[in-house]
């Protein structure tokens, strides 16, 4: 039962379960109770995002040397306690259920995303591949209920 890397906004895959926000802010001009509906996310977890003084540097990392400085910092971020637990626990739990992690970011390349991907991963975390993934052929019906 595979982590899944996710674009917050996108269409849900097949089997991507609980989908977690790790993001410093949710969605402007989205109303709470419409983040899951929208397909943003069912949980907020920012404890796994960066910082605002990493984002800040982040979003200057047009250059290969800009990202691999957002890279380190965001890193070092995720090596301190709180963080390093829950990434510990969320590979643990990539063996027995179904989750999605996420962001906003169109490149994951480029996105802290990817950073999660290879920490979870240096974990032991079971995590899909990034292949785009068909969405589940009852996704609209369970979006269409949903937003009843």
């Amino acid at each position: 039962m595979p982590i899944s890397i996710v674009r917050l906004g996108s269409p849900r895959g097949r089997d991507e379960g609980l989908r977690l926000g790790t993001v410093r802010r949710p969605p402007r001009g989205v109303p709470k109770s419409q983040f899951a509906k929208r397909n943003y996310y069912d949980a907020w977890l920012p404890a796994l995002a960066p910082s605002e003084a990493v984002m800040k540097a982040g979003r200057a990392a047009g250059t290969d040397s800009a990202w691999r400085k957002f890279d380190r910092a965001f890193t070092a971020e995720m090596k301190k306690p709180d963080a390093a637990r829950l990434l510990d626990t969320l590979a643990a739990l990539s063996h027995t259920t179904d989750f999605s992690i996420g962001c906003y970011c169109e490149d994951e390349s480029r996105c802290h995303r990817s950073i999660l991907r290879r920490e979870l991963r240096r974990r032991g975390a079971s995590i899909r591949s990034s292949r785009p993934r068909r969405p589940s052929p009852n996704a609209a019906v369970r979006s269409a209920r949903r937003s009843r």
